[in-house]
């Protein structure tokens, strides 16, 4: 039974409420993604992972030493190497060799939507409509990334694989796919100039990746439109990583001061090595859409927060403050670095991701402060400016 319940709030929507008492770092929910995908570039630079929940593939060593381009670095107590176990379970489907981490993704997988995706051995195929549509997005998403017309894709495919296509609908359109509010009169960032002939070019390579009479309904503009919106408004970012599992189970062994000492300095010196080559791109990562997760709103100070500690696409979420019984359940819809922008810098990424002005208390207390734009965010303005050099 749920720990609360998702009803109408007055100015805000939908939200959930907290029915008992929450304490701090106690669970609220987990739950199992209603799709997920891994981000496009990340599977392109070989970022090994579970196609169907984005398990990590690699062994602890294969994984640093690619993330340092290195295969002389040297790993420490490897028989804590968290894939080790997993190993003996890594299939893959045998028309597309796309890798599973066990039989159950791998038929799972094929219950849902691998069984009409599946490319076969036009996977490889370049100028197959799929890899056609995918090459577009990426040409218009470069690193970091925030989400994947790859997730759009698996849609399709569960919808055309549904056995009961009014119950997928139905699901479908729970999420939120608000592009215009009308009534504070904010658009989507999708809607703006600068991604006009983007959405055009998007657009185009979707209805020739899916021109069969099955999907109709979504290859009209207002319902691809949609499609993003709920891709924009509603996916959570899902990362695995091998190497932060093993630096947890390894930094919790009983050892000696000595040792720890020596093993944090290890850990320390892979984490350089690795951040040399890599920068900040550890992770597989990619996004997914959670029907529960996706019905709590926004505060700049969330007393809940998206885990995801079984290093796969299953949401845990846990309290991050006390919560009270009758209170609203919050997450950031930022990251960390965003939520220390000024309110003005906060309200604008919210604005046009999100399309809602946040009132939660820190932007209420911060309400007299001058609407002045973080340096940080000056810095992202310049790389996305040449990001757009790029795309022209």
């Amino acid at each position: 039974m749920n720990q609360f319940e998702i009803r109408e709030v007055p100015g805000k929507g939908r939200a959930m409420i907290a029915s008992k008492n929450f304490a701090v770092n106690e669970i609220i929910f987990e739950e199992e993604p209603f799709v997920s995908h891994q981000f496009s570039w990340n599977a392109a630079y070989g970022y090994a992972a579970c196609d169907h929940c984005m398990r990590p593939l690699e062994t602890l060593v294969e994984n640093v030493r690619r993330l340092a381009n290195n295969n002389a670095v040297v790993v420490p107590l490897v028989e804590h190497d968290p894939t080790a176990a997993w190993l003996p379970q890594f299939t893959q489907c045998a028309r597309c060799k796309v890798r599973y981490c066990s039989e159950d993704c791998l038929v799972e997988a094929q219950k849902r939507y691998h069984r009409v995706s599946c490319m076969g051995a036009f996977r490889a195929d370049d100028t197959h409509p799929i890899n056609v549509l995918n090459e577009t997005w990426k040409k218009m998403h470069y690193p970091p990334e925030t989400g994947t017309i790859m997730l759009i894709v698996r849609l399709m495919a569960m919808y055309q694989q549904s056995n009961n296509k009014p119950e997928f609908l139905e699901q479908l359109q729970s999420f939120q796919a608000l592009i215009v509010n009308r009534e504070q009169k904010i658009y989507h960032k999708m809607l703006g100039e600068n991604f006009e002939e983007q959405m055009e070019k998007l657009f185009a390579a979707f209805c020739n990746a899916f021109k069969s009479e099955e999907f109709a309904m979504f290859t009209t503009p207002d319902a691809f439109k949609t499609l993003m919106g709920i891709l924009g408004t509603n996916s959570q970012g899902i990362a695995t990583s091998v190497l932060a599992q093993w630096v947890t189970k390894v930094s919790d062994l009983p050892l000696p001061d000595s040792e720890k000492e020596q093993l944090d300095t290890v850990i320390d010196d892979i984490y350089a090595k690795v951040g040399d080559f890599a920068g900040e791109f550890l992770n597989n990562e990619g996004s997914g859409l959670y029907i529960l997760q996706s019905k709590i709103n926004h505060s700049c100070v969330p007393n809940a927060q998206s885990t995801f500690p079984y290093s796969n696409d299953i949401v845990v979420l846990k309290a991050v403050a006390p919560i009270q019984q009758g209170e609203e359940i919050c997450i950031s819809y930022l990251d960390e670095c965003q939520l220390e922008r000024s309110r003005h810098s906060r309200h604008k990424i919210l604005r046009g991701n999100y399309i809602f002005v946040c009132q939660c208390p820190k932007c209420k207390a911060q309400s007299c402060d001058p609407d002045v734009t973080s340096d940080e965010e000056e810095d992202d303005e310049d790389m996305d400016d040449c990001d757009d050099d790029d795309m022209q």
